[in-house]
C-alpha cells in the first residue's frame, strides 16, 4: 500500500522514536476511530473543549461525504483528522460568516482532530492537517472555503489553525448554547494583509464580538506580560 506520509514520531510514554505513517480511513476502520475519539476525550481535564462526531456523522463521512485521515504506529491508529461536506441548513457555518446561499455548496468543515496523549508534543495535528489538505482536491466537488469551530480558551487547537492561515470570522453559539469562535480560510484569497492592529484578552468575550461585528478579524495570538491575548485586526479589501 502507497502511504500518503511516512515519518517518525516520539512515544511521549515511552521516550521512544517509532516509524509513523499516514493514509486514507474507510467504513471498516469505524470501529478503532471511534474507540480512539473515546480515550481522547477521555483524557481530557475539560470535555466541553472537544465537541466529538457522532457514529452517524463519521459514517456521514466515510460515506464518500468528506475525508478521514489517520496516523499510525505500526497497525495502531493513533490519531485522525476529518473533512465534512456539510448539510446545507440553518445551521451552516457558511450563514455565520455572512457567505451568500450561492456560496455555501462551496464550504467543507475541517472537523475534528485528535491524537492519543502520549503522542501529543510532536505536532502530529499538524502534520494530519498538511496531508488531508493535499488530498481535498481529489475529491470530486470543488471547495473554496474551509470552515471549523473552536471552543474560546483552546488555544492548542486555536493555534493549529492560525497555522493553517484560518482566521476568526465570528462568535456564536452552537451546539446546544455553547460559544463557539468560527474560523475560515478563502483558498481563492490564501494570503491577506491586515491593518489596524489589536490585543484583545481571552476571556473577554463582549470585546471580541464587538470587535467581529465592526470587521476585525482574529488572526493569532500575542504574548503580553508572559499571558497569550487573540490578536485582531482588520484585513484590507
Amino acid at each position: 500500500m502507497k502511504f500518503l506520509y511516512e515519518g517518525t514520531i516520539t512515544n511521549q510514554a515511552l521516550r521512544k522514536t517509532q516509524a509513523m505513517h499516514m493514509k486514507r480511513l474507510y467504513l471498516e476502520d469505524l470501529p478503532v476511530i471511534e474507540q480512539v475519539q473515546k480515550e481522547v476525550i477521555d483524557s481530557l481535564p475539560e470535555k466541553a473543549i472537544l465537541q466529538p462526531l457522532s457514529t452517524e456523522e463519521f459514517l456521514f463521512i466515510l460515506n464518500e461525504r468528506g475525508l478521514l485521515i489517520g496516523a499510525f504506529v505500526e497497525d495502531r491508529l493513533i490519531g485522525f483528522r476529518a473533512l465534512l461536506i456539510p448539510e446545507i441548513d440553518k445551521e451552516h457555518l457558511g450563514l455565520d460568516l455572512n457567505l451568500s446561499e450561492e456560496e455555501l455548496p462551496s464550504v467543507i468543515y475541517q472537523e475534528i482532530s485528535v491524537v492519543l496523549p502520549e503522542y501529543r508534543g510532536n505536532r502530529l495535528q499538524q502534520k494530519l492537517a498538511e496531508v488531508i489538505m493535499k488530498e481535498l482536491p481529489n475529491l470530486e466537488e470543488k471547495f473554496r472555503y474551509i470552515c471549523c469551530t473552536v471552543a474560546p480558551m483552546n488555544i492548542p487547537s486555536l493555534k493549529d489553525k492560525f497555522l493553517q492561515q484560518m482566521h476568526i470570522g465570528a462568535l456564536k453559539e452552537k451546539y446546544a448554547g455553547m460559544e463557539r469562535y468560527i474560523l475560515v480560510k478563502d483558498l481563492e484569497q490564501p494570503t491577506v494583509r491586515y491593518e489596524h492592529h489589536t490585543n484583545v484578552k481571552l476571556d473577554d468575550l463582549e470585546r471580541q464580538r464587538q470587535l467581529l461585528a465592526d470587521g476585525y478579524v482574529g488572526i493569532g495570538f500575542q504574548l503580553v506580560r508572559g499571558f497569550h491575548e487573540l490578536e485582531f485586526a482588520k484585513p484590507v479589501l
